[in-house]
């Protein structure tokens, strides 16, 4: 795991304080780049229809379950949501009853059902036990299965630290102890750690989800290293864990 962060103190307080409420104003990280998009055919193109079509589908990180609806309307026979946050899941059964797709889609904690396809999205930087995420996946997915997995800002990326980003690489300046301070200013759950906080930080690096991948019983069959649009002429392989925006990857299992 990194460590980050040299800045502490009062300076910290005022600096945080000072660039916390515009990053706040600015909502960076909060989704606004798919409004009035499909986030899986931005992050999987639209062959994303014809690889989930007539499938069992696994949603391995389903949130409040856009994605796993999105999926079950273009064709998928049956669509699994997994996530750990109970009010996550009752919010998506709601949204799959208002779309008319509650018979084919099922929000739970825990799955025995083996997949087609296993989709992940914008979950591997938050999951507490990576590790653990890559051995479930393999569990359940069939032999001749694929997991379509994409996840991003990364840690080393300008706005990797998602809400303690207040500028770029603020979450790499500040100390951990210093932002977790800040937060506590507008968020009262106790939380002491990177990894404590709401949907965690477990402070993802590309290097490390490579090496976590290699000793999984998973493999990449395919993999990109999306670089950041406006600097896409400076991303190289030197560049790549600060200017890479989002990591898109096809798995299958060994």
């Amino acid at each position: 795991m990194m460590r980050t962060g040299f800045l502490g103190g009062p300076l910290a307080e005022h600096l945080l304080r000072r660039f916390g409420d515009r990053a706040a104003r600015k909502g960076y990280c909060d989704g606004s780049a798919y409004r009035d998009r499909s986030k899986l055919e931005v992050l999987f193109g639209k062959s994303i229809w014809l690889r989930i079509a007539g499938q069992v589908v696994i949603d391995f990180g389903c949130g409040t379950g856009s994605e796993a609806i999105e999926m079950a309307q273009h064709g998928a026979a049956r669509v699994i949501g997994l996530d750990i946050a109970t009010h996550s899941l009752d919010a998506a059964r709601r949204a799959a009853e208002a779309a008319g797709v509650a018979d084919r889609c099922r929000f739970l904690v825990h799955a025995e059902e083996v997949a087609d396809v296993i989709v992940s999205v914008d979950g591997f930087e938050h999951f507490a036990d990576p590790e653990g995420a890559l051995r479930v996946m393999r569990r359940l997915l069939k032999p001749s299965g694929r997991v379509l997995l994409s996840f991003g800002p990364t840690w080393l990326h300008p706005l990797g630290g998602h809400l303690f980003s207040v500028f770029p690489w603020a979450h790499l300046m500040f100390t951990e102890r210093a932002l977790i301070r800040w937060r506590s200013r507008f968020k009262q759950d106790g939380a002491t750690r990177f990894e404590e906080v709401e949907g965690g930080l477990n402070q993802m690096t590309i290097r490390r989800f490579r090496r976590l991948v290699a000793e999984s019983p998973l493999e990449l069959e395919a993999f990109e290293a999306v670089p950041i649009r406006r600097l896409r002429a400076l991303a190289n392989p030197l560049t790549r864990e600060f200017l890479t925006g989002s990591v898109r990857c096809t798995l299958r299992p060994r």
